[in-house]
């Protein structure tokens, strides 16, 4: 019947057409929740899950050949070091 009770009712027992809307809503949300999460984890530097992880700490070789040119290390001791490193 149309009316009282479960069953035909537009706010019926939640399984209708709002029913299903409901759901996909929630889904949906959910979703773009998650998305907004993974975004910001890989968009921020400090957390270090996306690209500028590597930015952040540089690598061995960035370091050795940053300490050849302020003249720390002698060039034996650079092409011995730059050798073990890309081992």
């Amino acid at each position: 019947m149309y009316g009282y009770g479960s069953g035909w009712g537009m706010m019926g027992d939640g399984h209708g057409a709002m029913g299903g809307f409901s759901m996909v809503f929630w889904l949906l949300a959910l979703a773009l929740l998650a998305g907004g999460v993974f975004w910001f984890m890989r968009s921020s530097p400090s957390i270090g899950l996306g690209r500028n992880a590597a930015v952040a700490r540089p690598g061995g070789l960035d370091v050795l050949e940053q300490r050849y040119a302020r003249g720390e290390v002698n060039r034996e001791e650079y092409l011995q070091k730059k050798g073990d490193l890309q081992v």
